[in-house]
């Protein structure tokens, strides 16, 4: 694998983790200047403006969920966050404001490669019959086990308490 390979998710990362902090710091505190809308786009905005609370939820959501993919931790979390954003903005471009379409299907390009990049971490996420994971109980010593397996040299107390 040659080295572009290798950088090009980190840097996608942290690229597409600076848009969406900005972005959520610029719906909190007007940063840059608003973007050209559609009358039907302006209305929409000025109708979740109004509701009080649902700009600052996608503001904090992209501030979050930025800070998580710039950091580099909790990634698939951010991706999973970010993820609903990047569908609702796509569909404000499509249906009421085509002016930003391009951007729109950029990102949703940069967070589609980030996902397949870190598909293994999504696996369980996307599995067809998640399982939840066996019940630890703590064995001898503080030592925790799973649910009916023993651990190795385990006391005879520690026995008697699993079978009662």
């Amino acid at each position: 694998m040659n080295a572009i390979a290798r950088k090009l998710p980190t840097v996608v990362r942290i690229g597409l983790g600076f848009m969406f902090a900005l972005s959520g710091l610029d719906k909190l505190v007007p940063l840059l200047p608003p973007p050209p809308l559609s009358r039907a786009g302006a209305e929409l905005l000025e109708a979740l403006g109004a509701t009080g609370y649902m700009l600052p939820l996608v503001a904090l959501t992209e501030i979050v969920a930025g800070v998580m993919l710039l950091t580099g931790r909790f990634t698939t979390l951010g991706l999973a966050l970010i993820a609903p954003v990047i569908v609702n903005t796509l569909a404000f471009h499509v249906f009421l404001s085509p002016a930003g379409l391009s951007l729109a299907f950029v990102i949703l390009a940069l967070e589609l490669y980030l996902a397949w990049s870190y598909r293994d971490a999504f696996a369980a996420m996307l599995s067809m019959r998640g399982m939840p994971r066996p019940r630890a109980m703590a064995g001898p010593k503080g030592a925790t086990v799973a649910h009916g397996s023993r651990p190795p040299q385990a006391s005879a107390s520690w026995r008697d308490r699993m079978r009662s």
